[in-house]
């Protein structure tokens, strides 16, 4: 299970990095926030699997951060609480959550919990390798509808546009030389591509950035090829 992420929601810093230690003991990314605010704001920057969400937490807690994220993902969340009063754990499950861990608890339970659940999401529910819906900070990508948005509003990209789009999207961080980009887009060996991919990445600019010449999303890597930044 070393390739999924999984999303630390815990205003206590000594139980997230705890909780880390054993995530990542089993190969597993962590990403951590410190409270419901932040933690929505995570999802919408990165790929995460799962959720370890805490009930009691300021700002916006537990149960309003999962009615939150269950308006667009269908992420598995596991509510982890001190309080042990059935309602809660009643609430929890009403408002979308998956599981219920009650603190103090047992690490290796907990495990078990995570990889049960991620099991279950990617063999049986609607997991298929990536989120329908990718956000970076104003940028969208609706890999279902095949639109992408700007701060919600809709870009009008050719199907060739679209899929370099959807390609850095959905590999954000990663750089692509300008022949690997050609080569997985036009599905064709790249010889002599220069011209063809910078003018196609000219127009997408032109498209979703404020200001093209100053590109907030699609990042040049001299000598190395383009990227969206994570």
């Amino acid at each position: 299970m070393n390739h999924y992420s999984i999303l630390v929601v815990d205003d206590e810093k000594e139980i997230r990095d705890a909780i880390a230690i054993y995530l990542k003991n089993e190969g597993m990314t962590v990403i951590q926030a410190k409270d419901g605010i932040e933690a929505v704001e995570k999802l919408n920057e990165q790929v995460v699997h799962l959720i370890i969400l805490d009930i009691m937490m300021p700002k916006m807690d537990g149960i309003a951060t999962t009615c939150k994220i269950r308006e667009e993902k269908n992420i598995p969340i596991i509510i982890l609480s001190a309080k042990s009063e059935d309602m809660d754990k009643i609430l929890g499950l009403q408002v979308g959550a998956d599981d219920y861990v009650t603190k103090p608890f047992n690490p290796l339970e907990l495990i078990a919990r995570v990889k049960s659940q991620l099991r279950r999401y990617v063999t049986l529910g609607t997991y298929e390798g990536k989120e329908a819906v990718i956000h970076i900070n104003g940028l969208a990508l609706d890999t279902s509808a095949k639109e992408v948005t700007v701060d919600g509003e809709v870009v009008k990209l050719t199907p060739t546009e679209y899929k370099i789009v959807e390609l850095l999207m959905t590999n954000a961080g990663r750089v692509f030389s300008i022949t690997e980009i050609y080569e997985r887009v036009w599905k064709e060996p790249g010889f002599n591509v220069e011209n063809t991919v910078a003018v196609h990445i000219r127009k997408i600019r032109e498209k979703i950035e404020i200001n093209p010449k100053q590109p907030k999303y699609v990042k040049v890597v001299w000598g190395i090829g383009y990227k969206i930044e994570k």
